[in-house]
Protein backbone atom coordinates (compact mmCIF):
# COMPACT_ATOMS: atom_id res chain seq x y z
CA UNK A 1 0.00 0.00 0.00
CA UNK A 2 3.32 2.49 -0.41
CA UNK A 3 1.18 4.30 -3.06
CA UNK A 4 -1.63 5.15 -0.93
CA UNK A 5 -0.24 7.83 0.93
CA UNK A 6 0.79 8.98 -2.47
CA UNK A 7 -3.34 9.60 -3.64
CA UNK A 8 -4.33 10.90 -0.22
CA UNK A 9 -1.17 13.68 -0.42
CA UNK A 10 -1.77 14.82 -4.54
CA UNK A 11 -5.40 14.15 -5.20
CA UNK A 12 -6.87 14.89 -1.56
CA UNK A 13 -4.34 17.34 -0.20
CA UNK A 14 -4.54 15.32 3.03
CA UNK A 15 -1.58 15.16 5.18
CA UNK A 16 0.75 12.16 5.47
CA UNK A 17 0.16 11.17 8.27
CA UNK A 18 -3.79 10.98 7.45
CA UNK A 19 -3.61 6.97 6.93
CA UNK A 20 -1.42 6.37 9.96
CA UNK A 21 -4.62 7.71 11.84
CA UNK A 22 -7.27 6.17 9.28
CA UNK A 23 -5.70 2.81 10.14
CA UNK A 24 -5.39 3.15 13.93
CA UNK A 25 -8.87 3.89 13.67
CA UNK A 26 -9.59 0.66 12.27
CA UNK A 27 -7.60 -0.97 14.62
CA UNK A 28 -9.47 0.31 17.44
CA UNK A 29 -12.78 0.09 15.99
CA UNK A 30 -12.79 -2.08 13.06
CA UNK A 31 -14.60 -0.97 10.02
CA UNK A 32 -13.29 -0.65 6.40
CA UNK A 33 -10.60 1.98 5.67
CA UNK A 34 -12.45 3.55 3.06
CA UNK A 35 -15.34 4.17 4.69
CA UNK A 36 -13.20 5.75 7.50
CA UNK A 37 -11.25 8.20 5.52
CA UNK A 38 -14.44 9.17 4.14
CA UNK A 39 -15.92 9.85 7.04
CA UNK A 40 -12.94 11.43 8.77
CA UNK A 41 -11.72 13.55 5.96
CA UNK A 42 -15.14 14.24 3.81
CA UNK A 43 -13.94 12.91 0.61
CA UNK A 44 -16.17 12.52 -1.92
CA UNK A 45 -16.63 8.89 -2.63
CA UNK A 46 -16.68 8.47 -6.03
CA UNK A 47 -13.40 10.61 -6.21
CA UNK A 48 -11.64 8.26 -4.03
CA UNK A 49 -12.94 5.25 -5.49
CA UNK A 50 -11.95 6.48 -8.91
CA UNK A 51 -8.17 7.69 -7.84
CA UNK A 52 -7.52 3.83 -6.68
CA UNK A 53 -9.42 1.89 -9.67
CA UNK A 54 -6.81 4.04 -11.50
CA UNK A 55 -3.79 3.67 -9.49
CA UNK A 56 -4.92 -0.50 -8.79
CA UNK A 57 -6.23 -0.26 -12.58
CA UNK A 58 -9.50 -1.46 -11.79
CA UNK A 59 -13.26 -0.50 -12.50
CA UNK A 60 -15.18 1.85 -11.23
CA UNK A 61 -18.90 1.95 -11.71
CA UNK A 62 -20.92 3.96 -9.96
CA UNK A 63 -24.41 1.91 -10.55
CA UNK A 64 -25.47 -1.94 -10.58
CA UNK A 65 -27.88 -3.42 -13.16
CA UNK A 66 -31.09 -3.01 -11.74
CA UNK A 67 -32.26 -6.98 -12.47
CA UNK A 68 -29.48 -9.25 -10.81
CA UNK A 69 -29.32 -12.88 -10.42
CA UNK A 70 -30.52 -13.58 -6.98
CA UNK A 71 -29.15 -17.13 -6.66
CA UNK A 72 -26.50 -16.29 -4.09
CA UNK A 73 -28.96 -15.43 -1.48
CA UNK A 74 -29.54 -19.48 -0.66
CA UNK A 75 -25.85 -19.97 0.27
CA UNK A 76 -24.34 -16.28 1.73
CA UNK A 77 -25.61 -14.56 4.36
CA UNK A 78 -26.67 -10.94 3.97
CA UNK A 79 -24.36 -10.52 6.95
CA UNK A 80 -21.68 -11.45 5.82
CA UNK A 81 -22.30 -8.87 2.25
CA UNK A 82 -22.89 -5.95 4.55
CA UNK A 83 -20.30 -6.60 6.83
CA UNK A 84 -17.44 -6.71 3.86
CA UNK A 85 -19.51 -4.03 1.45
CA UNK A 86 -19.69 -6.49 -1.21
CA UNK A 87 -22.12 -8.15 -3.90
CA UNK A 88 -21.59 -10.84 -6.54
CA UNK A 89 -23.54 -9.38 -9.74
CA UNK A 90 -24.54 -11.72 -12.48
CA UNK A 91 -26.35 -11.08 -15.40
CA UNK A 92 -26.69 -12.63 -18.82
CA UNK A 93 -23.84 -11.31 -20.23
CA UNK A 94 -21.33 -10.90 -17.14
CA UNK A 95 -20.52 -11.42 -13.73
CA UNK A 96 -18.03 -9.62 -11.22
CA UNK A 97 -18.22 -8.89 -7.81
CA UNK A 98 -19.09 -5.05 -6.54
CA UNK A 99 -16.85 -4.32 -4.04
CA UNK A 100 -16.45 -1.17 -1.89
CA UNK A 101 -12.69 -1.46 -0.03
CA UNK A 102 -9.74 -2.99 -2.22
CA UNK A 103 -8.05 -4.25 1.19
CA UNK A 104 -10.79 -6.84 2.28
CA UNK A 105 -8.57 -9.31 0.51
CA UNK A 106 -9.57 -12.35 2.49
CA UNK A 107 -13.06 -12.29 2.35
CA UNK A 108 -13.18 -11.32 -1.41
CA UNK A 109 -11.20 -14.67 -1.87
CA UNK A 110 -13.76 -16.40 0.27
CA UNK A 111 -16.63 -15.25 -1.33
CA UNK A 112 -15.31 -16.38 -5.00
CA UNK A 113 -14.95 -19.68 -2.76
CA UNK A 114 -18.22 -20.28 -2.00
CA UNK A 115 -19.67 -18.90 -5.36
CA UNK A 116 -17.16 -21.12 -7.44
CA UNK A 117 -16.61 -17.82 -9.50
CA UNK A 118 -12.69 -18.72 -9.16
CA UNK A 119 -11.78 -15.74 -11.37
CA UNK A 120 -14.43 -13.25 -11.36
CA UNK A 121 -12.74 -9.70 -11.47
CA UNK A 122 -13.72 -7.10 -8.52
CA UNK A 123 -15.22 -3.65 -9.64
CA UNK A 124 -15.40 -0.93 -6.97
CA UNK A 125 -18.89 0.75 -6.54
CA UNK A 126 -19.77 3.03 -3.16
CA UNK A 127 -21.08 1.40 -0.50
CA UNK A 128 -25.00 2.85 -0.79
CA UNK A 129 -25.06 1.29 -4.44
CA UNK A 130 -23.86 -2.53 -3.09
CA UNK A 131 -25.97 -2.01 0.17
CA UNK A 132 -29.92 -1.37 -2.33
CA UNK A 133 -28.62 -4.40 -4.37
CA UNK A 134 -28.34 -6.42 -1.00
CA UNK A 135 -31.14 -5.01 0.07
CA UNK A 136 -33.07 -5.74 -2.90
CA UNK A 137 -31.88 -9.12 -3.51
CA UNK A 138 -32.30 -10.69 -0.37
CA UNK A 139 -35.94 -8.69 0.47
CA UNK A 140 -37.02 -10.64 -3.29
CA UNK A 141 -36.24 -13.93 -2.19
CA UNK A 142 -38.10 -13.65 0.85
CA UNK A 143 -39.53 -16.91 2.32
CA UNK A 144 -43.37 -16.70 0.31
CA UNK A 145 -46.09 -15.90 2.67
CA UNK A 146 -47.00 -20.00 1.93
CA UNK A 147 -44.13 -21.38 2.92
CA UNK A 148 -43.90 -19.44 5.91
CA UNK A 149 -47.34 -20.68 7.00
CA UNK A 150 -46.61 -24.45 6.91
CA UNK A 151 -44.46 -24.42 9.35
CA UNK A 152 -46.67 -22.11 12.23
CA UNK A 153 -48.47 -25.42 13.49
CA UNK A 154 -45.37 -26.18 15.35
CA UNK A 155 -44.53 -22.90 16.78
CA UNK A 156 -42.31 -22.16 20.25
CA UNK A 157 -44.12 -19.49 22.04
CA UNK A 158 -40.95 -18.68 23.77
CA UNK A 159 -39.86 -18.10 19.93
CA UNK A 160 -42.44 -14.80 19.63
CA UNK A 161 -40.20 -12.81 22.16
CA UNK A 162 -37.10 -12.37 20.32
CA UNK A 163 -36.29 -8.91 20.62
CA UNK A 164 -36.37 -7.12 16.93
CA UNK A 165 -33.52 -4.71 18.42
CA UNK A 166 -31.06 -7.61 18.75
CA UNK A 167 -30.87 -7.84 14.47
CA UNK A 168 -31.66 -3.57 13.74
CA UNK A 169 -32.26 -4.44 9.95
CA UNK A 170 -35.68 -6.88 9.48
CA UNK A 171 -33.83 -8.40 6.20
CA UNK A 172 -31.33 -9.33 8.37
CA UNK A 173 -33.20 -11.22 11.04
CA UNK A 174 -32.64 -15.15 10.14
CA UNK A 175 -34.80 -16.22 13.20
CA UNK A 176 -36.42 -19.53 12.58
CA UNK A 177 -39.60 -19.17 13.93
CA UNK A 178 -42.95 -18.97 11.71
CA UNK A 179 -44.76 -16.61 12.90
CA UNK A 180 -41.73 -14.19 12.90
CA UNK A 181 -40.84 -14.52 9.52
CA UNK A 182 -44.46 -13.91 8.56
CA UNK A 183 -44.80 -10.87 10.26
CA UNK A 184 -41.16 -10.06 8.92
CA UNK A 185 -42.24 -10.48 5.47
CA UNK A 186 -45.54 -8.71 6.05
CA UNK A 187 -43.60 -5.74 6.98
CA UNK A 188 -40.85 -6.05 4.41
CA UNK A 189 -43.51 -6.62 1.34
CA UNK A 190 -45.45 -3.63 3.10
CA UNK A 191 -42.59 -1.16 2.67
CA UNK A 192 -41.23 -2.41 -0.69
CA UNK A 193 -44.69 -1.56 -2.02
CA UNK A 194 -44.78 2.10 -0.35
CA UNK A 195 -48.02 0.73 1.09
CA UNK A 196 -49.33 3.43 4.10
CA UNK A 197 -51.10 1.11 6.34
CA UNK A 198 -51.33 -2.38 7.17
CA UNK A 199 -54.73 -4.02 8.17
CA UNK A 200 -55.21 -7.29 10.44
CA UNK A 201 -58.79 -8.40 10.41
CA UNK A 202 -60.42 -11.42 12.52
CA UNK A 203 -63.35 -13.11 10.98
CA UNK A 204 -65.26 -15.77 12.44
CA UNK A 205 -63.76 -18.41 10.32
CA UNK A 206 -60.58 -16.71 8.95
CA UNK A 207 -58.14 -14.02 9.22
CA UNK A 208 -57.09 -11.29 6.29
CA UNK A 209 -54.05 -8.86 6.00
CA UNK A 210 -54.40 -5.87 3.76
CA UNK A 211 -52.13 -3.03 2.66
CA UNK A 212 -52.95 -0.10 1.99
CA UNK A 213 -51.95 1.43 -1.90
CA UNK A 214 -52.30 4.68 -2.76
CA UNK A 215 -55.48 5.14 -0.88
CA UNK A 216 -57.46 1.85 -1.29
CA UNK A 217 -57.17 -1.67 0.43
CA UNK A 218 -56.01 -4.24 -1.46
CA UNK A 219 -55.45 -8.19 0.12
CA UNK A 220 -52.43 -9.07 1.07
CA UNK A 221 -52.47 -12.62 2.86
CA UNK A 222 -54.57 -15.03 4.26
CA UNK A 223 -53.00 -16.55 7.01
CA UNK A 224 -55.05 -19.79 8.73
CA UNK A 225 -57.23 -18.55 11.59
CA UNK A 226 -55.31 -20.46 14.06
CA UNK A 227 -51.96 -18.33 13.07
CA UNK A 228 -54.58 -14.90 14.41
CA UNK A 229 -53.09 -15.47 18.66
CA UNK A 230 -49.66 -15.69 17.50
CA UNK A 231 -49.54 -12.87 15.21
CA UNK A 232 -51.16 -10.52 17.08
CA UNK A 233 -49.03 -11.54 20.33
CA UNK A 234 -45.63 -10.88 17.96
CA UNK A 235 -46.77 -7.14 16.75
CA UNK A 236 -47.86 -6.47 20.46
CA UNK A 237 -44.65 -7.62 21.80
CA UNK A 238 -42.86 -5.29 19.09
CA UNK A 239 -44.88 -2.65 20.06
CA UNK A 240 -44.44 -2.88 23.67
CA UNK A 241 -48.05 -3.70 24.43
CA UNK A 242 -49.72 -5.46 26.86
CA UNK A 243 -50.29 -8.89 25.28
CA UNK A 244 -52.82 -10.02 28.21
CA UNK A 245 -54.97 -6.83 27.44
CA UNK A 246 -57.32 -8.27 25.16
CA UNK A 247 -60.60 -6.36 25.58
CA UNK A 248 -59.23 -2.60 25.53
CA UNK A 249 -57.77 -0.92 22.50
CA UNK A 250 -54.28 -0.34 22.38
CA UNK A 251 -52.01 2.33 20.88
CA UNK A 252 -48.09 1.43 20.55
CA UNK A 253 -45.26 2.06 17.89
CA UNK A 254 -42.84 -0.06 16.36
CA UNK A 255 -39.18 1.40 14.86
CA UNK A 256 -37.85 -0.62 11.70
CA UNK A 257 -35.15 -0.55 9.95
CA UNK A 258 -35.98 -2.03 6.32
CA UNK A 259 -32.95 -2.46 4.19
CA UNK A 260 -32.13 1.59 3.28
CA UNK A 261 -35.64 2.74 4.97
CA UNK A 262 -35.90 3.53 8.69
CA UNK A 263 -39.58 3.13 8.86
CA UNK A 264 -42.22 3.95 11.74
CA UNK A 265 -45.04 2.06 12.20
CA UNK A 266 -48.10 3.09 14.54
CA UNK A 267 -50.01 0.38 15.90
CA UNK A 268 -54.04 0.41 17.16
CA UNK A 269 -55.57 -2.50 18.35
CA UNK A 270 -59.55 -2.99 19.14
CA UNK A 271 -61.19 -5.91 20.56
CA UNK A 272 -63.47 -7.33 18.48
CA UNK A 273 -66.15 -10.06 18.47
CA UNK A 274 -63.70 -12.38 16.14
CA UNK A 275 -60.29 -11.55 18.34
CA UNK A 276 -58.27 -8.44 18.33
CA UNK A 277 -58.24 -6.21 14.96
CA UNK A 278 -54.92 -4.32 14.05
CA UNK A 279 -54.05 -1.58 11.96
CA UNK A 280 -50.66 -0.54 11.72
CA UNK A 281 -49.60 3.14 9.70
CA UNK A 282 -46.03 3.15 8.08
CA UNK A 283 -44.00 6.28 8.37
CA UNK A 284 -40.57 6.24 6.12
CA UNK A 285 -38.61 8.41 8.04
CA UNK A 286 -36.22 8.50 5.50
CA UNK A 287 -38.49 9.87 2.86
CA UNK A 288 -37.98 13.46 2.34
CA UNK A 289 -40.59 15.89 3.18
CA UNK A 290 -42.26 17.20 -0.04
CA UNK A 291 -41.81 20.91 -0.89
CA UNK A 292 -45.48 23.09 -2.64
CA UNK A 293 -43.67 23.07 -5.77
CA UNK A 294 -44.38 19.17 -5.86
CA UNK A 295 -47.67 19.21 -4.82
CA UNK A 296 -49.18 19.57 -7.87
CA UNK A 297 -51.06 22.52 -7.32
CA UNK A 298 -51.72 24.77 -9.82
CA UNK A 299 -50.58 28.25 -10.27
CA UNK A 300 -53.49 30.13 -10.14
CA UNK A 301 -54.21 28.33 -6.62
CA UNK A 302 -50.57 27.75 -5.67
CA UNK A 303 -49.34 31.84 -5.99
CA UNK A 304 -52.04 33.56 -3.68
CA UNK A 305 -51.86 30.10 -1.66
CA UNK A 306 -48.13 30.90 -1.21
CA UNK A 307 -48.89 34.68 -0.51
CA UNK A 308 -51.29 33.83 2.46
CA UNK A 309 -48.70 31.84 4.01
CA UNK A 310 -46.07 34.37 4.40
CA UNK A 311 -48.83 36.97 5.58
CA UNK A 312 -47.99 38.13 9.21
CA UNK A 313 -51.26 37.09 10.86
CA UNK A 314 -54.37 35.21 10.08
CA UNK A 315 -55.57 31.48 9.61
CA UNK A 316 -54.90 29.43 6.37
CA UNK A 317 -57.17 26.27 7.19
CA UNK A 318 -56.38 23.07 5.49
CA UNK A 319 -60.01 21.20 4.86
CA UNK A 320 -60.54 17.67 3.89
CA UNK A 321 -61.27 13.87 4.51
CA UNK A 322 -58.84 11.59 6.47
CA UNK A 323 -55.77 10.62 4.32
CA UNK A 324 -56.22 13.61 1.91
CA UNK A 325 -52.77 14.97 2.51
CA UNK A 326 -53.69 18.19 4.34
CA UNK A 327 -50.51 17.14 6.66
CA UNK A 328 -48.05 17.11 3.62
CA UNK A 329 -49.20 20.41 2.84
CA UNK A 330 -48.99 22.08 5.95
CA UNK A 331 -45.59 20.61 6.83
CA UNK A 332 -44.87 21.72 2.85
CA UNK A 333 -46.18 25.16 3.58
CA UNK A 334 -44.34 25.63 7.45
CA UNK A 335 -40.59 24.08 5.30
CA UNK A 336 -41.19 26.82 2.70
CA UNK A 337 -41.38 29.85 5.42
CA UNK A 338 -39.15 28.10 7.83
CA UNK A 339 -35.69 30.31 8.47
CA UNK A 340 -33.65 31.91 11.45
CA UNK A 341 -35.68 34.69 11.78
CA UNK A 342 -39.06 33.57 12.69
CA UNK A 343 -40.62 31.42 15.60
CA UNK A 344 -42.26 28.20 14.42
CA UNK A 345 -44.18 25.91 17.16
CA UNK A 346 -46.64 23.19 16.36
CA UNK A 347 -48.93 21.27 18.47
CA UNK A 348 -49.90 17.42 16.59
CA UNK A 349 -51.41 14.02 17.62
CA UNK A 350 -49.00 12.55 16.33
CA UNK A 351 -45.49 14.50 15.40
CA UNK A 352 -45.51 12.38 12.07
CA UNK A 353 -42.00 14.11 11.10
CA UNK A 354 -39.47 15.87 12.66
CA UNK A 355 -38.70 19.12 10.96
CA UNK A 356 -35.22 20.73 11.97
CA UNK A 357 -35.81 24.59 13.48
CA UNK A 358 -39.06 23.82 14.10
CA UNK A 359 -40.62 23.17 17.74
CA UNK A 360 -43.04 20.91 17.51
CA UNK A 361 -45.28 19.32 20.59
CA UNK A 362 -46.97 15.81 20.72
CA UNK A 363 -50.75 16.14 22.38
CA UNK A 364 -50.58 13.44 25.15
CA UNK A 365 -54.91 13.87 26.58
CA UNK A 366 -53.15 11.48 29.59
CA UNK A 367 -51.81 13.94 31.57
CA UNK A 368 -54.04 16.78 30.00
CA UNK A 369 -51.84 18.41 27.31
CA UNK A 370 -54.86 18.89 24.77
CA UNK A 371 -54.67 20.94 21.51
CA UNK A 372 -56.00 23.50 23.42
CA UNK A 373 -54.44 23.72 26.80
CA UNK A 374 -51.24 22.99 24.99
CA UNK A 375 -52.24 26.05 22.54
CA UNK A 376 -52.64 28.11 25.48
CA UNK A 377 -48.67 27.61 26.61
CA UNK A 378 -47.36 28.18 22.63
CA UNK A 379 -48.72 31.70 22.42
CA UNK A 380 -47.13 32.60 25.23
CA UNK A 381 -43.62 31.14 23.84
CA UNK A 382 -43.37 34.24 21.11
CA UNK A 383 -44.22 32.59 18.21
CA UNK A 384 -44.52 33.87 14.81
CA UNK A 385 -46.10 30.65 13.18
CA UNK A 386 -48.39 28.48 15.09
CA UNK A 387 -49.55 25.15 13.37
CA UNK A 388 -52.53 23.67 15.49
CA UNK A 389 -53.14 19.95 14.22
CA UNK A 390 -56.48 20.00 14.26
CA UNK A 391 -59.35 21.68 15.40
CA UNK A 392 -61.41 19.33 17.23
CA UNK A 393 -63.67 21.56 19.09
CA UNK A 394 -64.83 25.24 20.13
CA UNK A 395 -61.99 26.19 22.90
CA UNK A 396 -59.46 25.19 20.29
CA UNK A 397 -61.16 27.18 17.78
CA UNK A 398 -61.72 29.91 19.87
CA UNK A 399 -58.12 29.97 21.12
CA UNK A 400 -56.54 29.95 17.05
CA UNK A 401 -58.64 32.57 16.49
CA UNK A 402 -57.66 34.91 19.07
CA UNK A 403 -53.81 33.93 18.86
CA UNK A 404 -54.90 35.14 14.89
CA UNK A 405 -56.11 38.24 15.50
CA UNK A 406 -53.51 39.25 18.07
CA UNK A 407 -50.92 39.05 15.83
CA UNK A 408 -49.80 34.89 15.11
CA UNK A 409 -50.21 33.06 11.90
CA UNK A 410 -52.08 29.97 12.44
CA UNK A 411 -51.71 26.89 10.33
CA UNK A 412 -55.01 24.16 10.94
CA UNK A 413 -57.01 21.65 9.55
CA UNK A 414 -60.32 20.59 9.62
CA UNK A 415 -62.70 17.38 8.29
CA UNK A 416 -64.75 19.07 5.94
CA UNK A 417 -66.07 18.15 2.04
CA UNK A 418 -65.06 21.48 0.64
CA UNK A 419 -63.57 24.50 1.79
CA UNK A 420 -67.45 26.77 2.11
CA UNK A 421 -68.06 23.96 4.51
CA UNK A 422 -65.46 24.82 6.68
CA UNK A 423 -67.03 28.37 7.72
CA UNK A 424 -70.24 26.12 8.38
CA UNK A 425 -68.39 23.57 10.86
CA UNK A 426 -66.77 26.70 12.88
CA UNK A 427 -70.19 28.47 13.06
CA UNK A 428 -71.85 24.91 13.96
CA UNK A 429 -69.13 24.87 16.92
CA UNK A 430 -70.21 28.08 18.38
CA UNK A 431 -67.36 30.44 16.70
CA UNK A 432 -68.78 34.19 16.32
CA UNK A 433 -69.63 34.79 12.34
CA UNK A 434 -67.77 38.22 12.87
CA UNK A 435 -64.12 36.48 14.47
CA UNK A 436 -64.28 34.37 11.54
CA UNK A 437 -64.87 36.80 9.06
CA UNK A 438 -61.62 39.01 10.72
CA UNK A 439 -59.77 36.23 11.50
CA UNK A 440 -59.40 33.48 8.49
CA UNK A 441 -57.15 34.38 5.88
CA UNK A 442 -58.21 31.40 3.48
CA UNK A 443 -59.41 27.61 3.09
CA UNK A 444 -57.75 25.12 1.25
CA UNK A 445 -59.92 22.29 0.05
CA UNK A 446 -58.04 18.98 -1.07
CA UNK A 447 -58.69 15.34 -1.92
CA UNK A 448 -55.54 12.74 -3.73
CA UNK A 449 -56.00 10.89 -6.78
CA UNK A 450 -54.40 8.46 -8.09
CA UNK A 451 -52.08 9.25 -10.87
CA UNK A 452 -52.46 6.71 -14.49
CA UNK A 453 -49.69 4.15 -14.29
CA UNK A 454 -47.01 5.54 -17.04
CA UNK A 455 -46.05 1.90 -17.86
CA UNK A 456 -49.29 0.50 -19.34
CA UNK A 457 -51.56 3.93 -19.88
CA UNK A 458 -53.50 4.00 -22.40
CA UNK A 459 -55.76 6.34 -24.64
CA UNK A 460 -59.76 5.58 -24.99
CA UNK A 461 -63.29 7.78 -25.94
CA UNK A 462 -65.21 8.17 -22.68
CA UNK A 463 -68.56 8.25 -22.72
CA UNK A 464 -70.29 11.74 -23.07
CA UNK A 465 -72.19 11.30 -19.93
CA UNK A 466 -69.07 10.66 -17.75
CA UNK A 467 -67.68 13.86 -19.06
CA UNK A 468 -70.67 15.65 -18.37
CA UNK A 469 -70.47 14.65 -14.55
CA UNK A 470 -67.12 16.32 -14.39
CA UNK A 471 -68.87 19.21 -16.24
CA UNK A 472 -66.64 18.96 -19.05
CA UNK A 473 -68.64 19.18 -22.64
CA UNK A 474 -68.35 15.90 -24.39
CA UNK A 475 -66.56 16.71 -27.97
CA UNK A 476 -65.40 13.65 -30.06
CA UNK A 477 -61.85 15.26 -30.30
CA UNK A 478 -61.60 14.56 -26.04
CA UNK A 479 -59.73 11.34 -25.57
CA UNK A 480 -59.22 10.62 -21.67
CA UNK A 481 -56.65 7.67 -20.80
CA UNK A 482 -56.64 4.80 -18.06
CA UNK A 483 -54.18 2.33 -17.02
CA UNK A 484 -54.16 -1.48 -18.59
CA UNK A 485 -52.46 -2.72 -15.16
CA UNK A 486 -49.38 -3.93 -15.41
CA UNK A 487 -46.90 -5.68 -12.99
CA UNK A 488 -45.18 -2.30 -12.18
CA UNK A 489 -48.07 -1.26 -10.96
CA UNK A 490 -49.78 -4.21 -9.35
CA UNK A 491 -52.43 -4.20 -12.00
CA UNK A 492 -54.35 -1.53 -10.46
CA UNK A 493 -53.67 1.14 -13.26
CA UNK A 494 -52.36 3.53 -10.95
CA UNK A 495 -48.97 4.33 -9.80
CA UNK A 496 -48.69 7.16 -6.94
CA UNK A 497 -51.45 10.26 -5.96
CA UNK A 498 -51.15 13.67 -6.92
CA UNK A 499 -53.79 16.53 -5.40
CA UNK A 500 -57.07 18.53 -6.54
CA UNK A 501 -57.01 21.94 -5.01
CA UNK A 502 -59.85 24.86 -4.24
CA UNK A 503 -58.94 27.98 -2.77
CA UNK A 504 -61.57 29.39 -0.69
CA UNK A 505 -59.66 33.14 -0.60
CA UNK A 506 -61.19 35.58 2.34
CA UNK A 507 -62.05 38.72 0.00
CA UNK A 508 -64.55 42.37 1.30
CA UNK A 509 -67.82 40.42 -0.59
CA UNK A 510 -66.76 36.66 0.99
CA UNK A 511 -66.30 38.39 5.03
CA UNK A 512 -69.65 40.23 4.12
CA UNK A 513 -71.80 37.21 2.83
CA UNK A 514 -70.12 35.30 6.30
CA UNK A 515 -71.44 37.86 8.71
CA UNK A 516 -75.06 37.36 6.84
CA UNK A 517 -75.36 33.94 6.86
CA UNK A 518 -73.92 30.02 7.81
CA UNK A 519 -75.64 27.81 4.51
CA UNK A 520 -72.14 26.26 2.60
CA UNK A 521 -73.87 26.66 -0.73
CA UNK A 522 -74.26 30.16 -0.39
CA UNK A 523 -70.69 30.46 0.28
CA UNK A 524 -70.15 28.52 -2.10
CA UNK A 525 -71.76 29.98 -5.29
CA UNK A 526 -70.22 33.39 -4.33
CA UNK A 527 -66.61 32.12 -4.18
CA UNK A 528 -67.22 30.80 -7.40
CA UNK A 529 -68.70 33.44 -9.04
CA UNK A 530 -65.79 35.25 -7.49
CA UNK A 531 -63.36 32.48 -9.31
CA UNK A 532 -62.78 29.97 -7.26
CA UNK A 533 -61.87 26.57 -8.98
CA UNK A 534 -63.85 23.39 -7.36
CA UNK A 535 -62.37 20.39 -6.37
CA UNK A 536 -64.34 18.80 -9.39
CA UNK A 537 -63.34 21.43 -11.76
CA UNK A 538 -59.52 20.66 -11.03
CA UNK A 539 -59.84 17.09 -11.26
CA UNK A 540 -61.32 17.67 -14.67
CA UNK A 541 -58.59 19.33 -15.77
CA UNK A 542 -55.90 16.45 -14.44
CA UNK A 543 -58.10 14.49 -16.71
CA UNK A 544 -57.63 16.40 -19.92
CA UNK A 545 -54.25 16.54 -18.88
CA UNK A 546 -54.19 12.96 -18.94
CA UNK A 547 -52.90 12.59 -15.39
CA UNK A 548 -56.04 10.86 -13.57
CA UNK A 549 -58.99 9.05 -14.58
CA UNK A 550 -62.58 10.08 -14.85
CA UNK A 551 -63.26 7.54 -12.18
CA UNK A 552 -61.03 8.30 -10.00
CA UNK A 553 -61.66 11.98 -9.75
CA UNK A 554 -65.68 11.10 -9.33
CA UNK A 555 -64.49 8.98 -6.96
CA UNK A 556 -62.71 11.59 -4.20
CA UNK A 557 -64.96 14.74 -5.41
CA UNK A 558 -68.63 13.27 -4.74
CA UNK A 559 -70.95 16.09 -4.41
Amino acid sequence: MNWFPNILTEHFNLPPAALDQALETQSEKGGHLVRILIKQYHLDEIDLLEAMGKQLHMEVIRTLPPEIQTDFTASIAIGFLKKNGMVPVATLNDAYIAINDPFSFQALDDLRAILGWKGARPVLCPLPVITTAINFAYDMTQDSAEEVMQGIDNEDPEALFSEIEETGDLLDDTSDAPVIRLVNLMFSQAVRDNASDIHIEPYQNSLKIRQRLDGILYDMLSPPKHVQSALISRIKIMANLNIAEKRLPQDGRIELKVGNKDVDLRVSTLPTSFGERVVLRLLDKSSILMTLTELGMPDDRFIPFTEQIKAANGIVLVTGPTGSGKTTTLYAALTSINNTDINIITIEDPVEYRISGIGQVQVNPKINLTFASGLRTIVRQDPDVILVGEIRDTETAEIAIQSALTGHLVFSTLHTNDAASAITRLIDMGVEPFLLSSSINAILAQRLVRIICPHCKEAYMPEPEALLKLGITPDNSIRAYRGKGCAKCHHTGYKGRCGIFELLLMDREMKHMILQTANANDIKELAIKNGMITLRQDGATKVLQGITTIEEVYRVSKE
